[in-house]
């Protein structure tokens, strides 16, 4: 079998977790409270919360952006790994949700690190740009509506450093990016053709973007790293 075909079964996947999962109880309580909820699917698994801690922590990030925050998972994970000055623009339009994420960041110690605005996000990442802040980002998540996924990846690479860090999450869909995928769309309802047709423009475009270098990794549900060159 090639390495490149190997697919992570049930048990090979319960071996990942089990051998290099580092889960704090706290962030356990937070995926398990976030289980309930119906829309629980869009919050990141384990192994890619600690797989972005780790790359914060290379770069050595004190300043980021999360686009998307819904329960606060992977901000969490993020601000936890930054030094106690570290400062974070956490972007969501929802206030029932991220009542859950300051809940968790409050027990976790790290409220006074995230900067939670309630807005668009887009409105938020520019205001940032008009207040000069561009070029003075060193890691940015994306994980929102899918539809403005380019208009996030433009304003998110202007407020980046060189050398900074974007992080793009479900740029496989659950395959459906694939063209004549062959995949049941029946139980994948949350994710429309104009979604899915905006992933896949994404995708392409980051391919032959000269501003960055880049890799898209099978990670959870797909995530492409492109860093500011």
């Amino acid at each position: 079998m090639e390495k490149n075909k190997l697919a992570l079964v049930d048990n090979l996947q319960e071996y990942v977790i089990g051998k290099s999962l580092r889960e704090t109880d706290l962030l356990s309580l937070l995926r398990e409270e976030t289980a309930k909820d119906p829309a629980a699917i869009m919050q990141i698994p384990p192994e890619q919360g600690q797989f972005m801690a780790l790359l914060v922590k290379l770069i050595g990030a004190k300043r980021s952006i999360e686009v998307g925050v819904y329960t606060g998972y992977s901000a969490l994970c993020v601000a936890q790994a930054m030094p106690d000055e570290s400062y974070t623009v956490a972007c969501d339009i929802d206030e029932q949700w991220t009542r859950v994420a300051k809940k968790y960041w409050r027990q976790a110690g790290v409220e006074h690190k995230i900067d939670l605005r309630i807005a668009p996000a887009a409105e938020t990442l520019q205001l940032l740009l008009d207040e000069g802040q561009a070029g003075t980002f060193d890691f940015v998540f994306i994980d929102a509506d899918k539809e403005s996924y380019d208009t996030y990846y433009e304003l998110s690479l202007r407020l980046l450093r060189p050398g900074g860090l974007m992080a793009i999450d479900n740029v496989l869909l659950f395959g459906l990016v694939v063209e004549n995928h062959g995949l049941d769309t029946s139980s994948n309802t949350s994710f429309s053709e104009a979604c899915i047709k905006s992933v896949r423009a994404l995708n392409i475009k980051i391919k032959s973007d000269e501003r960055v270098d880049i890799s898209m990794l099978p990670i959870a549900d797909g995530i492409t790293l492109a860093m500011k060159r």
